[in-house]
């Protein structure tokens, strides 16, 4: 009889490292970018509405962008696809990470809110909050694990930093 795979050894497909979260997070991402903008019938968005899309959708995109690129750079060798974290792994708490505990989800949300403002889609917008959702679902695992391998210290910095959106959640 042969003994579970653990978490760290299992094949990908078992995903018990959250390797479906990637499938998934792909799948939307591709539905931001791809996906209808709106419905027939539904209106355009009217003057001044469709500048203010374009101007702000600009902006949350620059913002979104250097958010995730700067938690990325600060991950450094710790970055993994997974939600799963390395076993080479440090608790990063510095840079993007001191003002939330997921730079790059929220920059990944930030951009799609941003896509969809500047691309003036109704169902876009759905779009980024579907993500924004799926996000908050993954962290949540994510959390979990990160709570067991850091232990008192993590608990620490989840009391003092917000999530996935800076100084609000």
């Amino acid at each position: 009889m042969t003994a579970e795979p653990t978490a760290k050894h299992a094949p990908w497909w078992k995903g018990t490292r959250g390797e479906w979260y990637v499938v998934a997070q792909m799948f939307l991402f591709a539905l931001v970018i791809l996906g209808p903008r709106s419905l027939p019938g539904w209106a355009d968005w009217a003057q001044p509405l469709a500048t203010i899309g374009t101007i702000l959708g600009i902006l949350f995109m620059l913002g979104g962008s250097a958010i995730s690129v700067g938690g990325v750079l600060k991950l450094g060798p710790n970055l993994t696809p997974l939600p799963y974290p390395k076993d080479s792994s440090n608790l990063i708490e510095s840079g993007p990470y001191a003002i939330v505990r997921h730079p790059i989800y929220s920059g990944l949300i930030i951009d799609a809110m941003g896509w969809a403002l500047w691309t003036h889609g109704w169902l876009t917008i759905v779009y980024a909050l579907i993500l924004f959702a799926f996000f908050d679902i993954k962290s949540r695992l994510e959390e979990a694990w990160l709570l067991e391998k850091f232990g008192p210290p993590y608990a620490e910095y989840q009391s003092r930093v917000h999530k996935l959106i800076p100084w609000v959640y």
